[in-house]
Order: C-alpha cells, then structure tokens, then sequence
C-alpha cells in the first residue's frame, strides 16, 4: 500500500482504489515505453520518475520496453542512448528490459485472431483514400468497398501481406469497429501496414509492421503490466486500446491512465522539432547543451538528483501547463549549491598591478572550496604582484551605485587582501583601460582589516602567472519566447542569437588542472559550471557553464524588444 509520507495525487488514488479491491492480486507494474527514434528530453524525465517511482512506492516493477514498431528512424543508437538516459538517472529496471518487437509473432497471430472473429479486414485504399472516407469531427466516416470481404480472403490476403507480395502502402490491415463513432480514433483504425524497410533488431524478416496502438496495449497485457500510465495525448486513443484487449485477451487488462505532459518554457519538447533543429544546424546535435534533451542536459551539468526533485515539485496533474524554465534551473542551483566546489576564474581579464608589493615574491592563500562544508577541503591559492580581475569589476568614472573599483576606491579580493586603485594605464587609440595600478594593504591579509573598516565590495581575482587560460562557453535560454510552438510564424524565427557564446580569454585556478569530467565547480560570483567530458583539464580546460547563480533571465526578457 502506498506509504502516507509518499506523495500522492489522482493516479496514486487510482492505485490505492486497485489494490484494495485486489483487481491485479494486490500486484503494481509500470513501465516506460519510449519509442527509439530520438534522444530522450526533460519531458520524458517526468514519465521515468513516475513510472519508476509508483513501482518503487507500491513495492512493484517497473520495466524498460522500447516500442520500436516503426523501422523507419529507430536505430540502435537511440536505444543506446535511452538506456543510458534512464541509467544516469537513477533507475533500474533489473533483467526487465523489452522490446515490442520481441512479440512480432504474438502481435501477428493476435491479427490473425482478429480476422477469424470477423473485426479486421484488409484494405486496398491508400493513404489519401483511406483518411478522405474517415469523414471529420463532425460528419461521419463511410465504410471502404473493402470491409465486407471474407475471413478467407482476409486472412488469404494478410498472408500474402506478410510474404511481401504487396507494394507499400498498397493495403493495410484495419480494425472493423465503427466508422460513425464520434471518435475518430474508432473509425476502423489501421493496425497493421507494409513497410519493406529492415528493422534494426529483426532486419528483413519483415515487411508488415503494426501499429503502435495495436501493439502498445498488447505489448503491456504480455508484460503483465497493472497500470499504463501516459500522457494526455493518448486519451482519446484509450478506447481503441481498451478495445483491442477486450477482443482478443482475458481480464484482467492493463489500465491506461492519461496525465498532463511536461511543457517547459523557452524549448520545445517535440522530437520532430528537435530533429529539425539538428539539421538546420541550430544547434550540434541531440546532446547540444541547449537542447532539452538529458544527455545535452548531462553535458551542460544537470545533476540527475535536480532533476528528479524538479520532476517531484511540478507533481502530476490531469491539466496541461506550461512550467517556468526557471524553477527547473533553481533546483539545479540548489543542488550545486550543496555539491560544488569554489574556485576563482575570470571571463574578461583586466590586469591589476599591485605597485607596493615586491617584485618575484608570491604567497598563498587556503581557501575553502565550500565555505560552509569544511569536509570539501581547502586548495591553494597563489597571490602576486599582478592579477587578473573581471573587466566589469572596474569602472573609472562609476555611476552612483556602482560599489566595485574605482579610482580611488578600495575593494577586498576574495581570500586575499584589500587593494586600492591609484591609477589607470588607458590604450592611446582607443581610450579604452587596459591596465589599472593598486596598492594593497599588507595588514589585510585573508580579507579582513585590524581597524575594523569596511570595504563597499568584494571581488574574485586570479594571479595573472599563476593561473591557467581556458575557454568557457555561456549559455542562455534557446528561444527568446515562453512558447514558440504557440507563437506566430515558424519557431525557428524566435532562435535566441545569444543562446551560445563562447569566451576565450578565461583564466582559472591552477586547482582545476586536477579535475575530470563530469567535475563541476562554482566559479565565484560568475555560476556553476562543468569541465567538458572531450577536453583534460590539464591542456586548455572547457567549461559550459550549466547556470547562472541567480536568475537574471527574467530581467534580460524584458528588456528584449
């Protein structure tokens, strides 16, 4: 039985309803059936913690099954990467892992089944005809010249259907139910179609394939599956499922029930879409960082810990809904927030001379890689007379506000001392700073000063010889809209320019020479950030940064035109 402290919402309710009344014995099995012709994305995320998680709830199973009843687009590698997806998650299926082409042959004698019992005939209309007689929402279909063959005929022609004899998409084999329902979906669905197309797992033993909605509750009574659980989309497909178990199985049937999708802001979770932006070369592929997908999500940093408390927060419900992209990146900061360690890089140099301390000496500093988990450790950190500090962490002529340095302002280096600007050294073409001079205060030493004055900021910094040049890559939201499936025009027209960006001037501590990917870290005051799994760190290190330390989005959206 569910436990009180587990969350609970309407298809826990359903379950709980099951297993008193003991409809499948007391039993509880789930299962995840993704379609191998893409790479799995945050959407399907929620799918994975529900299923698997209603299974770990009830004490029941959960199984992996690929429903790969469509040979054009599947390939091994999606059902790679899917395994994988689902792994690096969390989760584990056991020795639970299906196919639905593992039942090829039950699915095909479940046709013949149906034909002998006069509710499938094969169909000689093609495509066009076949959608034309299917009628709209509001009139009613019309039945093809071609439903009232024989059982003999009907099972003479799937045969031959079978054999290869046919042309694609000269016949098809169709369920007979009836074409004036007023659901479209009952109005003598295909559910079975020539495709002489190799499959990836069963190369060319066929060239029949069925349908998924044939297929799909089929491939769930032989698993032994309780509760089918899915996304709204396929509500007013579950009388058709429904159907094809009250014809050819025995109750108990698996119970399809539908929830609201996932919707995030500022992507799209359509794989045609996604498909679409990979060939355009918006982006470099299914796990480019922007994409939704997990593996571009792995690469930029998620943790599968944030995203699973994500999936727990937005709950499930029966409405759909478009969630805020931000809420997904404040559990991956809360989550870093815990995990990462500190260390100081700088995107923009900008040099600091320190003119009273001595020339060749360098002292070092250990700082804390968490300031409140001590348990992380401390590294060393390497001080000279020449820093590099961020280029927006100095204005000459400050605006009022403005409490970094300046012209005669102190500021307090993180870990290090308080230092003074004195003076600029400007480029005489363009007059832009390229070098500012400081005095430090020797007394400061970690931050803090004996006579107790304060400073208006605090800054991070690099020592310009002991530090280390990287390439860090930014990232903003993929499209400039909360939705640009929902917008006017094409999606593609709504392409965050600034989506990417790659900065080359970086420089780090010499610490991170000793990460490996996934290491991920806090650049102070800049965000989290994750090592590159192609580049070592000991060469030029890369990092993507996997979100910014606070939201800042909201206020960049608005001043967007």
């Amino acid at each position: 039985m569910n436990n009180s402290a587990s969350p609970s919402d309407f298809i826990r309710e359903i379950i709980d309803a099951d297993i008193k009344k003991g409809t499948y014995a007391h039993r509880v099995a789930t299962r995840f059936p993704p379609e191998p012709n893409g790479y799995l994305h945050i959407g399907h995320a929620k799918s994975i913690c529900l299923n698997f998680g209603i299974a770990a709830q009830y004490g029941g199973t959960c199984n992996l099954r690929l429903d790969d009843t469509d040979p054009s687009g599947e390939s091994r590698e999606y059902v790679e990467s899917i395994i994988r997806d689902v792994k690096w998650l969390g989760f584990d299926w056991d020795e639970r892992l299906y196919f639905s082409s593992d039942y090829y042959d039950r699915l095909y004698q479940y046709a013949v089944e149906l034909i002998k019992s006069g509710n499938a005939y094969v169909c000689d209309l093609n495509a066009d005809e076949i959608r034309e007689y299917r009628g709209t929402l509001t009139t009613p279909g019309k039945n093809s010249p071609y439903r009232d063959r024989s059982v003999d005929e009907n099972l003479r022609l799937f045969e031959r259907m079978k054999a290869g004899e046919f042309a694609d998409g000269s016949r098809v084999l169709r369920a007979k139910i009836d074409m004036a329902s007023p659901n479209v979906v009952m109005r003598d669905p295909v559910i079975y179609r020539i495709k002489k197309i190799d499959h990836y797992r069963t190369k060319n033993k066929w060239c029949i394939y069925p349908m998924y909605d044939f297929a799909h509750c089929l491939s769930d009574y032989i698993e032994g599956i309780t509760h089918s659980i899915c996304t709204l989309e396929f509500e007013n497909n579950r009388p058709l499922y429904e159907w094809f178990l009250e014809k050819l199985v025995k109750r108990p049937h698996p119970q399809q029930i539908e929830f609201a999708r996932l919707n995030l802001s500022y992507t799209v979770m359509s794989k045609r879409r996604l498909m679409e932006l990979i060939e355009k070369g918006i982006v470099s592929g299914w796990d480019d960082p922007r994409m939704p997908t997990l593996s571009g999500m792995r690469r930029r940093g998620f943790t599968p810990e944030s995203i699973r408390n994500f999936c727990e927060i937005i709950g499930v419900s029966k409405n759909d809904s478009l969630i805020d992209m931000s809420l997904l990146e404040n559990c991956i900061r809360d989550d870093l927030n815990e995990k990462a360690p500190r260390v100081m890089a700088v995107l923009h140099p900008l040099r600091v001379v320190i003119d009273n301390y001595p020339e060749g000496v360098v002292e070092e500093f250990d700082c804390p890689y968490h300031p409140k988990n001590p348990a992380m450790g401390f590294r060393k950190v390497v001080f000279s007379r020449e820093l590099f500090i961020e280029r927006d962490d100095f204005i000459e002529v400050p605006p009022k506000k403005f409490l970094r340095l300046s012209v005669g302002r102190e500021v307090r280096l993180r870990c290090g001392y308080f230092i003074k600007c004195v003076g600029v050294v400007k480029d005489p073409k363009t007059g832009e700073v390229t070098e500012i001079h400081c005095t430090y205060d020797p007394e400061t030493r970690n931050g803090f000063a004996p006579d107790g004055r304060k400073v208006g900021a605090t800054i991070h910094w690099v020592s310009a010889s002991h530090s280390v040049p990287a390439e860090v890559i930014l990232y903003e939201r993929l499209f400039t809209v909360p939705d640009p499936l929902a917008a006017e025009g094409d999606f593609i027209d709504y392409i965050n320019p600034r989506s990417r960006e790659v900065v080359t001037s970086c420089r780090v501590e010499e610490s991170v020479t000793a990460a490996s990917s996934p290491d991920r870290f806090q650049f102070e005051r800049l965000g989290y950030f994750i090592l590159d799994r192609d580049v070592s760190a000991k060469e030029r290190p890369v990092f993507h940064r996997t979100v910014t330390l606070r939201d800042s989005w909201t206020k960049i959206a608005a001043k967007t035109p």
